[in-house]
């Protein structure tokens, strides 16, 4: 048989159907497995077996490295993690990892574009202590005003719950930090689409990139919420009690307050001893009445020219607008207009 017919007999192989014979099997292919056997164990090379199981700071630590994943539900489930590890360690306990440590890590998170990140984030940040978030308050201000100028509407929201959250905490650190009026207040403006400048010009040539404010009512009602409670915080004298206390000691211990050790930190922050030079809207304002100066020459025609086209729409929208009018009237009644001359 030459080469030729061997070839095409082999290639005939290929197609040829095997005959079957009743009570004999399938002849099984050239790579068939024999998968019929049975272990009871199985060996690998290397494995490590231990019985002592990570300690709960590492479980800590493990999280908060994991806030950086690329997976959405990993961030969520890490959040969640430390929150409740916060909420639920004992009374009087250390916190896992200092606040210093842990507001750099989880900040970014504000504009994460998964809402269920975000609010995980903001039941962590409720969990920590107040008093460790007041000393870092100018550092979360900087994401929270990125936060609520941001182009995305349910970041701006987000962003908003947050610096509620930051004025419950640290109402009057957040006001007299550097750039925590002047700034927050124009970020605050830009949220409702209004322009800063009062002038009829401005309002008119009004082009906000957010879409329409009143869009969405809830949204727009929130943000005037959280606009009044800043300037309750900011326009407000919220030191009226211990005022009233020491007012009560009488002679010799009037004005007992003033002589008294400050309860801040950086007491000396707004002389920038040691800072870099500051704009004008980075100043800072720790006095009430410069914040109400501040005020009254910048932004309150403003911001009153956009309450009373809020109050237009009536509703949720209408009342909210109502009370931040009712908080601007109230801190500014006992300021002298002669000071901003």
């Amino acid at each position: 048989m030459g080469s030729s017919a061997k070839k095409k007999k082999d290639k005939k192989k290929d197609f040829q159907k095997p005959r079957l014979k009743v009570g004999k099997a399938r002849p099984k292919p050239a790579n068939f497995t024999d998968t019929s056997f049975r272990s009871k164990a199985i060996v690998l090379n290397q494995q490590s077996i231990t019985t002592a199981a990570p300690s709960a700071i590492s479980q800590f630590a493990h999280h908060v490295s994991l806030l950086s994943s690329r997976t959405d539900s990993q961030r969520r489930d890490s959040l969640s993690y430390l929150a409740t590890a916060i909420a639920t360690r004992p009374t009087n306990a250390p916190l896992q990892q200092p606040v210093s440590v842990l507001l750099p890590k989880v900040l970014p998170l504000t504009l994460d574009i998964s809402n269920g990140v975000r609010v995980q984030l903001l039941k962590l940040l409720r969990a920590l202590p107040p008093s460790g978030v007041e000393d870092h308050i100018g550092h979360v201000l900087l994401w929270v005003r990125a936060g609520i100028t941001n182009l995305a509407a349910d970041i701006r929201s987000s962003a908003s719950d947050m610096l509620a959250w930051a004025l419950d905490c640290a109402g009057d650190a957040l006001v007299s930090c550097a750039g925590g009026w002047v700034k927050t207040l124009k970020s605050l403006i830009i949220m409702q689409g209004w322009p800063v400048a009062s002038t009829p010009q401005a309002w008119s040539s009004m082009k906000t990139s957010f879409g329409k404010p009143g869009s969405d009512v809830k949204t727009l009602a929130k943000s005037l919420n959280t606009m009044a409670s800043f300037l309750q915080a900011g326009l407000h004298d919220n030191r009226y009690v211990e005022e009233r206390q020491s007012s009560s000691w009488g002679w010799p211990l009037n004005n007992v307050e003033q002589h008294m050790i400050s309860r801040r930190s950086n007491c000396y922050a707004y002389l920038n001893l040691f800072g870099l030079p500051l704009d004008a809207e980075s100043q800072i304002y720790e006095d009430r009445s410069d914040r109400q100066r501040v005020f009254a020459q910048k932004f309150q025609k403003a911001i009153e020219r956009g309450l009373e086209a809020a109050k237009q729409e009536a509703g949720e929208v209408g009342r909210a607008a109502a009370g931040v009018q009712k908080v601007i009237s109230d801190g500014m009644k006992d300021f002298d207009e002669m000071d901003c001359q």
